[in-house]
C-alpha cells in the first residue's frame, strides 16, 4: 500500500512538472523564432527618409512576419557613420545598412555610372533605373552583401542668387557642390567650391559662393530659399545619387525562406514607394519656393541640349576609364539611357 502511494505521488509529481514546463517551452520556442536585425542608416532619426527606410520598412516586415522579425534602427553615427555603413554590414557590425554609393567612391565602380547626368527628371525614374540596371548586371562590387533594393533622389539642379537663363550666365559663377556635382559644375563653366551642406548657408550669406548644386528638397531642409532667389531646371545636366539598402550576406542566408520571401516582397514594393517619396519632398520644396517668391527657370529644348552636351564628356570619360578596368561600361551606359527613355515616357 505504501509503495502504491509512493508510485502515485511520483506520477503526480511528474505530471505537475510537465505542465509547469509547458510555458517555459513555449517561451523558448518563440524566442528561437524571433529575429532581431540591426539597421544602420545615413540619416538622423527624425529625417523623413530614415522614417521610411528604417521605421516604416521595418514595421511592415514585422507586421507581415507576425512579429517574428524586429528591425532595430541606428541613426547616423550611433553605430556607423555614412562612409562606414557598407563595410560595417560586410563585417557584421550591422545586419542592415542604408547609405549611398557615392560615399565610398571607387568601391562601386560600375554602379557609380547611375549617378551621371542622364536627364532622369525625377526620383522615381532614377529609382526604377537603378534597380533595373543592378538586377541586369549584378555587379561583383556589391556581391558581398544581399541587396534588398536601391533608390535615388530627384535631379541635382542649380540654385543661385542671380538668374541663370543660359549656359553663358553660369560661366565663372562660384557654385557650392561636392563629389560628382563638382565635375558637372566645372563642365558647365562655373567654379566648383567644395563644402559640406552645414557650411553652405553662411557661405551663401557672405558671398563666398553664388549658388549651390543639389536636389531642390535641400533648399527647404537647409532654408537656402532665404538666400537663393533663382532655381534653374537643368534636368538634362543634373546628377542623382543612388542609395542602397543591403543586408549582411551570412545573416541573410541564415534566415528562413518564408522570412526572406517577406523581406523581398516588402523591398520590391518599397522601390516605387521610395521613388515617389523622393518626388513628394521635391514637390513640397517647389511649393515653398513659389510661396517665397523664388523664380523657377525652365529651359528651352535648345538650351537644355546645350547643357547636356556640356556635361557629355563626363559620361564618355566614365566609359573609357571603366572599360580600361575590364568593366562593361559602354553596355552599362547604353542600357541606362534606354531605361531612362522607357521610364520618362
Amino acid at each position: 500500500m505504501k509503495s502504491l502511494r509512493s508510485a502515485v505521488m511520483l506520477i503526480s509529481f511528474c505530471i505537475i512538472l510537465v505542465f509547469l514546463s509547458i510555458p517555459f517551452m513555449k517561451v523558448r520556442d518563440v524566442a528561437a523564432a524571433e529575429v532581431e536585425l540591426s539597421s544602420a542608416a545615413i540619416w538622423p532619426a527624425n529625417h523623413v527618409m530614415y522614417k521610411s527606410l528604417v521605421d516604416e520598412w521595418g514595421a511592415e516586415i514585422e507586421k507581415r512576419t507576425n512579429g517574428r522579425v524586429k528591425i532595430i534602427g541606428y541613426p547616423t553615427g550611433t553605430l556607423l557613420t555614412g562612409k562606414e555603413i557598407y563595410e560595417g554590414v560586410v563585417n557584421n557590425i550591422a545586419d542592415i545598412g542604408v547609405s549611398v554609393f557615392a560615399y565610398t567612391r571607387g568601391r562601386f565602380p560600375l554602379m557609380e555610372g547611375t549617378d551621371l547626368p542622364f536627364g532622369y527628371g525625377s526620383g522615381l525614374v532614377a529609382t526604377r533605373v537603378a534597380n533595373d540596371i543592378y538586377r541586369k548586371y549584378k555587379p561583383k562590387e556589391a556581391s558581398d552583401t544581399h541587396v534588398c533594393f536601391l533608390h535615388a533622389h530627384g535631379p541635382g539642379i542649380i540654385s543661385t542668387k542671380k538668374p541663370v537663363r543660359s549656359l553663358d550666365d553660369i560661366s565663372g559663377m562660384k557654385i557650392r557642390c561636392s563629389g560628382l556635382a563638382a565635375k558637372i559644375v566645372k563642365k558647365l563653366g562655373a567654379v566648383p567650391v567644395a563644402m559640406p551642406q552645414a557650411a553652405t548657408y553662411e557661405a551663401l550669406q557672405k558671398g563666398v559662393v553664388e549658388g549651390t548644386a543639389s536636389p531642390v528638397m535641400v533648399l527647404e531642409t537647409w532654408k537656402y530659399w532665404e538666400l537663393v532667389k533663382y532655381v534653374v531646371l537643368n534636368y538634362s545636366s543634373s546628377y542623382t545619387s543612388s542609395f542602397y539598402v543591403v543586408m549582411n550576406l551570412k545573416k541573410w542566408n541564415s534566415l528562413p525562406e518564408d522570412i526572406q520571401k517577406v523581406i523581398t516582397e516588402v523591398s520590391e514594393e518599397w522601390i516605387e514607394r521610395q521613388g515617389k517619396l523622393w518626388d513628394r519632398v521635391d514637390e513640397s520644396a517647389f511649393s515653398l519656393l513659389k510661396e517665397k517668391g523664388v523664380e523657377v527657370i525652365k529651359q528651352s529644348p535648345e538650351e537644355s541640349t546645350r547643357w547636356a552636351k556640356a556635361v557629355e564628356p563626363l559620361i564618355n570619360e566614365y566609359v573609357r576609364d571603366k572599360s580600361a578596368k575590364g568593366l562593361p561600361a559602354a553596355e552599362f551606359i547604353a542600357d541606362i539611357k534606354e531605361l531612362v527613355k522607357k521610364y520618362r515616357k
